[in-house]
């Protein structure tokens, strides 16, 4: 279904103010015509030039038809994102496009973000991956319900994870690939990887290399720093941010010690870590960077390290297809359609006009 509209192409402070603008000019044309001093202006002049601000303030309103589709193109790049969330990405050592220290997951948040942004009309899968690995959001073209999915993230529970394995998203992600392969076969397919490297379990890891088959291309991300941080105890049913437990704990205990004093109540409340069965102390995580370069090696792709200086914006990767394919979408969407020509059309025949009076005018003149 069409409808019509304005939409100015210039926006509608500029649009609207052109559009005053000639409808002043036209009102003085006929006000000056008909209660001024016209001169040798004659009836049809005064009209022509009406018209022709008229039109030209028309143009700038941009009148517009809607249309309403489901169709639409999409590049044939498919990128999947699968994010580590495992208890050591709550660990606040990590910076993402500043100085400010945040959570390693909230910058693979951020780095997701950022990705999308990355592939415009690109589709996209999301698996995360702790214990297990777990496909959250099939292959959609719909780039913000990843980045909604993303802001859900948080990490695993403490008593659910068994020691941290980088190939606990492998067989989730080889049967993801496949059915994307077989389904596209022409698609371009990129996987980006984001974890913090860590591999803490005792059993070996397997290699990533039997994806290579799947993709055209692979980023592994880094998240978190090599000098690491303690790893805040997370407990079952969590589902806020770990990195926000300092500042509420410590608003926390200085509210109830100024009630009661009591310094049972500060400790309570205090910030929990995971201890190190060894030392009995808090242990700590650290990005481990020989991890994620073995990791990008075995996908046969690239390792970047996300910092205050070096994030995802420019993160595409030069595997991406530059072609396009028309689709169908259960989302129905509007799209507008400038019509400008007819009036463009319109003034252009009127100002032809115009000059050649003048012309003839001037000629007479002489």
């Amino acid at each position: 279904m069409s409808t019509f509209t304005f939409s100015p192409l210039l926006g509608w402070p500029v649009g609207g103010t052109i559009a005053l603008v000639m409808l002043a000019l036209a009102i003085v044309e006929v006000v000056r015509h008909t209660f001024g001093d016209a001169g040798d202006e004659t009836m049809l002049s005064c009209v022509r030039r009406m018209l022709i601000c008229l039109t030209v303030g028309a143009m700038a309103l941009g009148p517009s038809m809607t249309v309403s589709t489901t169709s639409r193109a999409v590049n044939n790049t498919d990128v999947v994102m699968a994010v580590d969330v495992t208890g050591s990405m709550a660990v606040k050592d990590a910076t993402y496009g500043s100085d400010e220290l945040t959570t390693r997951l909230n910058a693979a948040k951020q780095a997701v973000d950022d990705v999308t942004k990355a592939y415009a009309d690109s589709s996209f899968a999301a698996v995360r991956f702790g214990a297990s690995g777990t496909l959250d959001v099939p292959l959609t073209p719909d780039a913000a319900a990843i980045r909604n999915w993303a802001t859900t993230l948080v990490p695993e529970a403490t008593s659910v994870s068994s020691g941290s394995s980088l190939d606990a998203p492998l067989d989730q992600l080889i049967t993801t690939l496949n059915d994307m392969r077989t389904m596209h076969p022409d698609d371009a397919i990129v996987l980006y990887l984001i974890t913090d490297g860590e591999q803490t379990s005792a059993q070996s890891r397997r290699t990533f290399s039997t994806l290579r088959h799947y993709i055209n291309d692979a980023i592994v991300v880094g998240v978190g720093s090599t000098a690491g941080g303690k790893i805040p105890l997370i407990k079952d049913g969590a589902s806020s941010d770990p990195s926000k437990s300092d500042d509420s704990s410590e608003s926390s205990e200085s509210s109830e010690s100024s009630e009661s004093g009591s310094a049972e109540s500060k400790n309570s409340n205090a910030q929990q870590w995971v201890t190190d069965p060894n030392t009995g102390q808090p242990g700590i995580s650290k990005m481990d960077e020989t991890t994620l370069k073995n990791l990008a090696d075995e996908l046969g792709g690239s390792m970047v390290t996300t910092s205050a200086q070096n994030t995802m914006a420019n993160g595409r990767s030069a595997e991406a297809s530059k072609k396009w394919s028309v689709g169908v979408t259960a989302k129905q969407r509007t799209r507008t359609n400038p019509v400008v020509w007819p009036l463009a059309a319109i003034a252009l025949i009127l100002i032809a006009w115009e000059m050649g009076s003048t012309i003839a005018m001037s000629r007479r003149l002489l």
